[in-house]
């Protein structure tokens, strides 16, 4: 029954994936000897490593632009309608050629 699980099944055979992952043979070599060390298993080590990694992008507070706003009414009459030309004009007149 491909899909089902009940109480009495269990379903870790669909819950796992072999996936191929490329690290330096420093850091593999590294992990090996910690991985002997406290008897566990690479794979374990590996799994914690990417739990906490993502649990802590989890965590972080997306980031959110503050409100930039003023409390204006838009444009003045005078540049109702204009266009954009005719703003940048005016903003720089008097301030070189």
């Amino acid at each position: 029954m491909r899909g089902y699980c009940s109480p009495t099944i269990s379903c870790d055979m669909v819950s796992h994936m072999k996936t191929t992952v490329e690290i330096s043979d420093a850091l593999l070599a590294e992990a090996r000897r910690l991985a002997r060390s406290e008897r566990t298993t690479l794979r374990a080590l590996v799994e914690e490593g990417l739990r906490r990694a993502v649990d802590s992008r989890r965590r972080r507070p997306r980031f959110q632009m503050r409100d930039a706003t003023v409390g204006g009414q838009g444009l003045s009459p005078e540049f109702a309608g204009g266009d954009w030309d005719r703003v940048r004009d005016a903003i720089y007149q008097g301030r070189g050629t």
